[in-house]
């Protein structure tokens, strides 16, 4: 199995908006579903730092579980 080196700095894009009741709304497009808020701009992107962690991880764990099911079955 090879795994990737972390990145200091990854960087993707993101949009940025607002929202409902004064809160920044922030979306990854090349992450479907990652989207966070904040009530300040500099919360909202610290916000969704995390969301795109959490992603990430997710989708590195179900390939991992993927590939572990191929394997048994």
């Amino acid at each position: 199995m090879t795994v990737a080196k972390p990145q200091a700095e990854s960087k993707r894009k993101v949009l940025l908006y607002p929202g409902e009741d004064n809160y920044f709304v922030v979306e990854v497009p090349s992450l479907p579903g990652c989207i966070s808020q904040g009530k300040t701009r500099e919360e909202a992107l610290a916000n969704i730092q995390e969301a795109i962690s959490k992603n990430l991880i997710l989708h590195y764990i179900l390939i991992l579980f993927n590939n572990k099911l191929k394997t048994i079955g």
